[in-house]
């Protein structure tokens, strides 16, 4: 009796090139554990597909009309955190790829990448791992070895940042530390900008990544 063979790994390719895109199907048909189930235009019709056909893993551009890669992803990754993203994109810029990461991209490869290497960044990713590109990967390394250069925080400053990554509101970090919630809120400013970041959520994924 023969074993069953193990299921394909389901991919949909976002790009709004046709060219790409029907390269992408050419490679992906010559693999025997990789099958193309669907294709998307842009950002807004990759969310439809995903819905639509719950896939392994998105080839996901990052420049493409209505919804561009990076938000596709943020909203794919929070919608179908089952299904993966592994970025694939001309472009190597530091802001780019940063962004691509933090919407929740589980790999980043520029579109130069051999095909055995698109194939077998698709097979990683869907293993949970995280491919980069040399290039992503030399950018990545350098910008954080660059922050944490160049990011001086005070001891209060610290602390709530600390707190944050724990989860607490700022009620609670005021508490805590014996602080008004005011005083937090400032402290919070002050790190925002220093860091360079918007939110909590940002704040929190440097604090995971750089504080001890």
């Amino acid at each position: 009796m023969n074993e069953a063979s193990p299921p394909k790994i389901r991919v949909v390719v976002a790009d709004d090139h046709q060219v790409v895109r029907s390269g992408l199907e050419l490679l992906l048909a010559t693999t025997a554990d990789i099958e193309l189930v669907g294709t998307a235009a842009n950002g807004a019709e990759v969310l439809e597909v995903v819905a639509r056909l719950q896939p392994d893993v998105v080839l996901m551009d990052l420049s493409m009309p209505d919804v561009d890669g990076v938000e596709a992803t943020r909203r794919m990754t929070a919608a179908h955190p089952a299904s993966r993203v592994l970025v694939l994109t001309s472009f190597s810029d530091q802001t780019r790829i940063l962004d691509a990461l933090a919407a929740g991209a589980d790999g980043y490869l520029l579109k130069d990448s051999d095909p055995d290497d698109i194939a077998g960044a698709i097979r990683s990713v869907f293993a949970g791992e995280s491919p980069l590109d040399p290039k992503a990967a030399r950018v990545l390394l350098e910008s954080r070895r660059t922050r944490r250069e160049t990011v001086s925080l005070t001891d209060r400053e610290r602390e709530v940042l600390l707190l944050v990554r724990g989860g607490l509101a700022n009620k609670q970090i005021a508490r805590r530390l014996g602080i008004s919630e005011r005083t937090v809120k400032a402290h919070l400013t002050s790190v925002f900008q220093r860091l360079g970041v918007s939110d909590r959520t940002q704040a929190a994924l440097w604090a995971s990544e750089h504080l001890n």
